[in-house]
């Protein structure tokens, strides 16, 4: 009998432990599923509306258990769950054996980029609740105004190097397109900020509503314990419940608002001045990238972009448009290819991308000929893919991975502050992963960019990642007041007005060709004129209110 007290006994105490193990991973385990659940408001699953509540449960969770002092774990999770799950395309690129790399190398090269840039992401997340675990017991306006500061803040830190993509901001593209043009004002940052304030109040109300019904259950007691005569126990809240949930009735105000002021800016009618019409046509070769090192995908790509661009032509198109990488071959040779012959026959501008040089290294780039074939203006993509178009620290990792790029010589960015210049006025030039970079844009558009040519290759992927960049380029076309040309490998190719709806986009993995009209403006939005201005605003106001308050507290102390 008492062997199996003892068994009895032994059991729950395992029980126990279990269950305080599975309680201490809990939030955790929270964090990491509300992390995914931002990550599916893109591509492929577009469930664009759960940004606006996915950030709340790990903000309830810094505030609950902010006395732990160790929150790290859990927005870490958040951060690998929203980044990992959103680019998790990455895998797409895998198997490399067309570019010569065996499976198994392939495989890791491919979990390597994958795990670092959501470990990344993770660890700009911590930081974040790092500094918002510091805020605990500060006014919650002041968590509110300084937790939203900071995200805004790392963001613009992140997007300053060379790995970017997954903002806040762009999980509400292309579907959302009202509250997209809030990026009118202050770019991205903007939308970010919109949706980190209204996670904010909604886990400060969740907050201060399990608190009100704590204080609730205390008076209740009390009260009982007055009826018997006995001392009643003290508490510390006496504001009613309705009161409390101030934070849920600001945060429904502030969603509404902030959708009020993007429908206004989007209901603004477009200006289609004839004179400023240009009638645009795109080729989309559809030209797998295994075969770029081969002779017959060469053979192909002339094919393709030459009878594309001759039925263009005829259409009566003023200009084509051609992927990144259309002819993967140097601009010396360019004008031996029968692309080129046929833009001198037919004297329709080509916008065409091959590989520029530079001295013993090379550029990707998007070559302008005009009507009598010669080159007038070029642009080199500026920013590079890390691992796919350069190596970092190639001294060390150069021998052990391999480039991924159909040419052996060594590649260079492009510089900053490039100008692209064409017949029909300057452009605003994209060539691929440069749509993740809103500056780059911008800086273009303020120095009398008048619409957008996009050219990019994202045949290496899965069909979420063209849909996401797709939104990227809705995201920039909203950003700076202009009409955009979209043409890819394999898709999605498309074009855009200045309000990011889709006039056409291409099916994938299709061989297109199509022609719309576009329209030169030159408009400048408030983020075309003032850049970023609202995170710096952001993170001043928010620091002189934390200042502010903390001489406020040093004085009371003196006093």
């Amino acid at each position: 009998m008492q062997k199996k007290q003892k068994k009895q006994s032994k059991k729950q105490g395992e029980q126990e432990k279990q269950g305080k193990r599975f309680i201490s991973l809990l939030p955790s385990l929270i964090a990491l599923a509300s992390g995914i659940l931002m990550g599916l408001t893109v591509a492929p699953v577009g469930a664009w509306f759960l940004a606006w509540i996915a950030l709340v449960p790990l903000w309830v969770i810094i505030l609950t258990s902010a006395k732990c002092k160790n929150q790290c774990p859990p927005a870490f999770l958040w951060g690998i769950g929203y980044h990992g799950v959103a680019l998790s395309w990455i895998t797409g690129i895998h198997p490399m054996t067309w570019l010569g790399v065996p499976w198994l190398p392939s495989l890791a090269i491919t979990l390597f980029c994958w795990g670092f840039i959501s470990v990344l992401g993770g660890v700009f997340v911590s930081i974040w609740a790092a500094v918002m675990v510091r805020l605990n017991g500060q006014k919650p306006w002041l968590r509110l105004l300084i937790g939203t500061a900071v995200w805004c803040g790392l963001e613009s830190l992140w997007s300053a190097g060379p790995l970017w993509w997954s903002s806040l901001a762009y999980t509400q593209s292309p579907h959302n397109l009202v509250i997209v043009h809030l990026g009118q004002l202050s770019g991205p940052n903007t939308v970010t900020a919109g949706i980190v304030g209204v996670n904010g109040l909604i886990a400060e109300g969740w907050t201060n509503h399990r608190d009100a019904e704590g204080a609730e259950r205390i008076s209740s007691v009390s009260r009982q314990l007055l009826q018997r005569g006995e001392p009643p126990q003290r508490t510390g809240f006496s504001a009613p419940l309705w009161f409390v949930n101030k934070y849920w009735v600001i945060a429904t105000g502030l969603l509404i608002t902030l959708h009020l002021i993007g429908f206004i800016l989007y209901s603004r009618p477009i200006a289609q001045l004839p004179e400023a019409a240009l009638k645009v046509g795109i080729v989309q070769g559809n030209i797998p990238n295994r075969l770029l090192r081969s002779s017959e995908g060469f053979r192909r790509a002339q094919e393709n972009y030459t009878n594309g661009y001759l039925t263009l032509a005829d259409q009566g198109v003023d200009a084509v448009l051609t992927p990144e990488g259309a002819l993967p071959i140097f601009q010396r040779n360019l004008m031996e290819t029968a692309l080129v012959a046929a833009v001198k026959e037919k004297g329709v501008v080509a916008w065409i991308g091959a590989f520029g040089e530079r001295g013993d290294s090379y550029t990707i780039s998007l070559f302008t000929f005009n009507s009598k074939g010669e080159i007038v203006s070029r642009y080199d993509k500026s920013k590079l893919v890390p691992l796919g178009e350069y190596i970092p620290f190639e001294g060390i990792l150069g021998g052990i991975i391999q480039r991924l790029s159909p040419l052996e010589a060594h590649q260079v960015p492009g510089s900053a502050n490039q100008i692209f210049d064409t017949p029909f006025g300057r452009a605003i030039a994209s060539i691929c992963y440069e749509s993740a970079f809103p500056e780059q844009f911008r800086r273009q558009a303020a120095a009398g960019g008048q619409f957008i040519v996009s050219s990019s290759n994202d045949a290496h992927y899965t069909a979420s990642m063209p849909f996401q960049h797709h939104a990227q380029d809705i995201m920039r076309a909203i950003e700076t007041d202009r009409w955009s040309a979209r043409a890819t490998n394999t898709g999605y190719s498309g074009f855009i007005d200045p309000h990011g709806r889709t006039l056409w986009i291409s099916g994938y993995n299709t061989y297109e060709t199509h022609a719309e009209t576009i329209y030169r403006r030159q408009t400048q939005t408030l983020y075309v004129r003032w850049g970023d201005w609202f995170t710096p605003l952001l993170l001043i106001s928010s620091g002189g209110a934390w200042l502010f308050i903390q001489l406020g507290h040093t004085k009371k102390i003196s006093d």
